[in-house]
């Protein structure tokens, strides 16, 4: 699995049922600063659990941002997506990431997380961004400009310049149309380190590199640092060629070249991610319908739900996967055997799902990522060229 996020997809997939439960919303206020939230539990299981979480900033503009609550019932926050998620005793911590600090007056901010609980999961209380008490709206001493519509691509943001690795988990390269996040979404469920680098391009075409040492439980993903093209929870380069509606048929041709080495025992996959969505552009908090992998290198590392048998596609034996994790449909397709060149039309992959049925032509691809999703294990993948067309 890829997230994304990434995703609590493997938490997701083994729970047995699946609820829903009700939303706690809270909303606050401060003198030129305020902020409402939005906490909402999307899936539930036994012992486990969703949740996604809005901020509204009611106040000034924001430049970082720290939200605090308090759980009531003995609840556990585990693994974050765009949020980096801490806990002490009952109470909760969750500070932007470097993508995401920003924040508009009347602008919002999404993040969610994989928690657990026993007994009871009410709503947490005490909601607080950046020590301000989440209780009613306020007048910011500057007020927002009038717009007639928020833009519908990000505003520029200048490329990374090459200069060695990064290796703390807010670190984010900037290069061309892509964005690369040292993803470390799964680190909670074991102990390590992961780092990212470039060594350069532009537009199109890139390179660039990760290496990674976990450990922890060998079943749960550590992290899935990637080349991201399009949306991850909101956008953030321009000319990105996303979104396409499948309908449309455009080529989406990509090119991968990269090198795997591992020390000892090493659970990963190396994969493109591709999320769908039911609109053309969705915000920072619409979840994806759907989420396609193509996984062309893996070392003792399963997709999320079931076998659904093979399929020849590029001249390729793949097997097909097909699971639900709680909120999207995942669809895997595997190489039969490992390659670490790829040259491939996203656009065949998704003609085979909406073939079968799985998926509505009417869907939007909305973001295509690559690079290696980490379990547990030493090594280092470095891509000499990545790139991605739409036409």
């Amino acid at each position: 699995m890829g997230n994304r996020k990434r995703l609590a997809l493997l938490a997701v997939s083994t729970a047995a049922t699946v609820t829903v439960a009700a939303a706690g919303v809270a909303v606050a206020q401060a003198a030129a600063a305020g902020c409402a939230v939005r906490y909402a539990v999307s899936s539930q299981w036994s012992g486990g659990f969703n949740a996604d979480v809005t901020v509204t900033n009611l106040g000034d503009p924001l430049t970082s941002w720290r939200l605090t609550w308090t759980y009531a019932a003995g609840q556990q926050a585990t693994q974050a997506w765009n949020a980096t998620v801490t806990q002490s005793g009952t109470q909760v911590t969750a500070t932007n990431v470097a993508y995401n600090g920003a924040v508009a007056t009347n602008g919002t901010v999404g993040f969610g997380f994989t928690g657990s609980w026993s007994g009871a999961n009410p709503a947490p209380t005490n909601f607080a961004v950046n020590g301000v008490t989440c209780n009613g709206p306020t007048t910011p001493t500057t007020p927002p400009p009038t717009t007639t519509a928020p833009p519908t691509t990000p505003p520029p943001i200048g490329d990374y310049p090459p200069s060695g690795r990064l290796c703390n988990s807010t670190d984010v390269i900037d290069i061309g149309k892509y964005w690369i996040p040292n993803n470390q979404w799964g680190a909670g469920t074991g102990s390590g380190s992961q780092c990212i680098w470039t060594s350069g391009g532009s537009g199109d075409r890139i390179s660039w590199g990760t290496s990674y040492n976990w450990s922890g439980q060998a079943g749960t993903v550590k992290s899935f640092a990637a080349a991201i093209l399009g949306w991850h929870w909101g956008w953030r380069r321009q000319n990105t060629g996303l979104p396409v509606q499948l309908s449309a048929n455009r080529n989406v041709n990509t090119s991968w070249q990269f090198t795997v080495t591992q020390n000892g025992t090493v659970n990963q996959n190396v994969a493109y991610d591709c999320w769908l969505h039911p609109m053309a552009n969705p915000g920072s908090a619409d979840q994806p319908s759907d989420e396609l992998m193509i996984w062309l290198y893996r070392s003792n590392a399963s997709p999320a739900g079931s076998r659904q048998g093979t399929v020849t596609i590029a001249g390729t034996t793949w097997e097909i996967w097909r699971g639900y994790v709680g909120t999207w449909n995942v669809y895997s397709y595997v190489r039969t055997s490992n390659t670490t060149n790829a040259n491939l039309n996203i656009r065949d992959f998704t003609n085979d799902l909406v073939a079968r049925g799985w998926m509505s032509s009417s869907k939007y691809l909305t973001s295509v990522q690559a690079g290696p999703e980490i379990f547990t294990g030493n090594g280092q993948v470095t891509t000499s060229t990545y790139s991605v067309t739409i036409n």
